[in-house]
């Protein structure tokens, strides 16, 4: 089995950077914000710190492709750095700390390019996640500073909490009853949205959750956290691993059941 540990390393070191750049621009008067063609915001901060990233890694890995939210792929080749600099800009802006830098590694393969390392860095949260392939996932302050991540034993649906970002992207496919239902039938529910919820799993404080519609550097470092804490990634389709435009994410007990709610009327 390849060692990743040494792109698990530098993922680290181009985590730190980032959340320095993002911090000190969080909850700053002067912050510039302007509106994608999407309709989605971006903040200088999100340029700055995937500009930062990249520079870091074209001195790097110089080899390696990159491709990022907001400047798009660079290079090409078997590995790839999928980079979001601010998931959840949304609440970047408004000053709520529910934000994180996202950084995979993703290296060509059977089915496609699938995820190998993955760092998510939450620093207005103080919390970092990461995984590699084969090596297990874990929280902590650093590398060596770390606890090892465990997805539940949840294995009944009325005793699970389940996690969302919002109700919009369900109704717009709709799914909005199938997800209702779901809602229903767990014990608990909880819109924290954005990375969290992922990270929530692979802790095993939260057992399942779901979002309609995604993009590969929203999921690429959640899903190998996720697989890697023994838990399930896949898309709404069941086809595991970032690659369906949405995402599940469960402890893996209570997948399939998942699925079949929110498929249930679509």
């Amino acid at each position: 089995m390849p060692d990743y540990r040494d792109d698990l390393r530098l993922a680290h070191v181009l985590a730190d950077a980032a959340d320095a750049a993002t911090m000190d621009r969080f909850k700053a008067l002067d912050l510039k914000v302007e509106t994608k063609p999407d309709m989605t915001p971006v903040s200088e901060a999100d340029k700055a710190a995937e500009e930062l990233i990249r520079g870091h890694l074209q001195r790097a890995r110089p080899r390696d492709a990159i491709l990022g939210e907001e400047y798009g792929i660079e290079g090409t080749g078997p590995r790839r750095w999928v980079i979001d600099p601010i998931d959840g800009t949304k609440n970047y802006v408004r000053g709520v700390p529910v934000w994180a830098t996202l950084i995979s590694l993703m290296e060509a393969g059977e089915g496609g390019y699938q995820p190998v390392v993955g760092v998510v860095s939450a620093p207005a949260l103080g919390r970092r996640w990461w995984a590699a392939k084969g090596h297990g996932a874990f929280t902590g302050r650093s590398l060596s500073s770390a606890t090892r991540l465990r997805v539940s034993s949840v294995s009944r649906m009325s005793d699970a909490s389940f996690a969302y970002s919002s109700l919009s992207g369900w109704e717009d496919q709709g799914r909005l009853d199938g997800f209702l239902d779901l809602t229903k039938a767990v014990w608990r529910t909880r819109g924290y949205g954005d990375f969290w919820p992922y990270m929530m799993v692979a802790e095993g404080s939260v057992d399942i959750c779901a979002e309609p519609e995604l993009s590969l550097w929203d999921m690429a470092a959640t899903a190998i956290v996720v697989t890697e804490s023994g838990g399930s990634f896949t898309g709404l389709d069941g086809r595991p691993g970032p690659h369906s435009g949405n995402a599940a994410a469960s402890n893996g007990l209570l997948h399939d059941e998942m699925l079949g709610y929110l498929n249930q009327r679509y």
